[in-house]
């Protein structure tokens, strides 16, 4: 009965971890802001995403770090790796 309700939960926490990657973060293309028409990775990005420090600063900050209106820091989705 012990090996039965191991295999439940792992089976269940299987289930949900896809789910929980997937959240909707404001970000997904129905919910970005006007001219991110480039998904990557189930993002919206601008056009231009491949040099953000010319193309993103003026939003996200010069830091990349967020923007002063709420935009999101480009390093909680993109790690230390950035840019």
């Amino acid at each position: 009965m012990r090996a039965t309700w191991r295999w439940t939960f792992v089976l269940l926490l299987a289930l949900g971890a896809p789910a929980a990657c997937g959240e909707d973060d404001g970000m997904a293309p129905a919910n970005a802001p006007p001219g991110h028409t480039v998904v990557q990775d189930g993002v919206a990005h601008m056009p231009g995403l491949r040099a953000p420090n010319q193309n993103c600063t003026s939003c996200h900050g010069a830091d990349l770090r967020g923007g002063s209106n709420g935009e999101p820091s480009c390093y909680s989705c993109h790690g230390q790796k950035w840019p």
